[in-house]
């Protein structure tokens, strides 16, 4: 088949590459425009966008995949079907009509559970044990369509998010070449999501990555890791935010948000078991082991995150 790819960030390059390396027809690549990064806030290419030119492969850059302009140029690409991983953009039905096997989506959950943008972040906090991947086909409905093929994935008891996500698209990469085959050769017939064991999974803010101490240990536990590396869980000591890494249990209990600190060692309260603070973040410094940001601080006794 001649497949157009669309993805943008970096965890879609493992189908990009395993979509390159079929026996399809790579015929174009579609991703999101070039975006200001690093301080110096200059337009950089997205990594879909560096890779697609290291294979010599056209790439389209729409601002919004409605534009006519774009679905022209899609349309002389003749595409079979569109590949995609994390483009980024909601695709209008004239662009969905395009290719004749439309557009066929890797989506990191078990579909129908965590439709949305945060699949990977909102199963760790919800404290599922068990992940995977579904290849899909898109429909105007959000993640949605018939599906065509799943993968399993054991969720790690301290996994964060990058780390599950990362695993997901290496094994998802597989599942989309297998799923653009069984397509090619009629071996592969979508069937309709079920109705039951729905679950939405929409974009953690930063808000919401505010840890409240008061909370489970367990629970605080999983919200950090699914916040690791984004948004990135936080607190505050002394009126200034404190970014979290993930933490690990400690022995016996402290009041919500109570801090110990020993030699080699940070202890903060819950509303159950003590947790063990890893590396933090203070505004304008780099991370660091909790143990160096404590001897760094004025100690008098009742310290507390916020």
């Amino acid at each position: 088949m001649r497949v157009v790819f669309a993805g943008t960030p970096e965890v879609a390059l493992p189908s990009l590459r395993a979509v390159a390396a079929s026996a399809h027809e790579l015929v174009g690549v579609v991703t999101r425009p070039d975006a200001p990064t690093g301080r110096g806030r200059r337009l950089s290419a997205s990594p879909v966008a560096e890779a697609a030119g290291a294979l010599g492969v056209p790439v389209l850059k729409p601002a919004h995949p409605r534009d006519p302009g774009f679905q022209d140029r899609l349309r002389a690409l003749e595409p079979d079907a569109c590949a995609v991983v994390a483009y980024g953009a909601l695709l209008p039905e004239a662009a969905l009509e395009i290719p004749r096997h439309g557009w066929i989506n890797l989506h990191f959950s078990l579909l129908p559970a965590w439709r949305g943008a945060a699949p990977v972040q909102r199963s760790i906090w919800a404290g599922d044990d068990v992940t995977g991947a579904t290849t899909f086909r898109i429909v105007r409905e959000l993640d949605a369509g018939p599906t065509y093929g799943v993968m399993t994935e054991t969720i790690r008891p301290r996994d964060t998010a990058g780390e599950l996500l990362a695993r997901l698209a290496e094994g998802g990469a597989g599942l989309l070449a297998a799923t653009l085959d069984g397509i090619a050769d009629g071996s592969l017939e979508a069937r309709p999501q079920e109705n039951d064991g729905v679950s939405l999974a929409p974009k953690v803010s930063v808000d919401d990555a505010r840890v409240d101490w008061t909370q489970t240990a367990a629970a605080i536990d999983r919200q950090v890791r699914a916040c690791t590396p984004a948004p990135g869980a936080w607190t505050t000591y002394a009126g200034e935010r404190l970014k979290l890494g993930p933490l690990s249990p400690a022995d016996g209990r402290l009041p919500p948000g109570e801090l110990v600190a020993g030699k080699n060692v940070v202890v903060v309260g819950t509303g159950t078991a003590a947790l063990r603070l890893g590396d933090v973040q203070a505004v304008g410094k780099r991370p660091m082991p909790a143990a160096d940001w404590a001897r760094g601080l004025r100690w008098s006794g009742g310290e507390v995150l916020e």
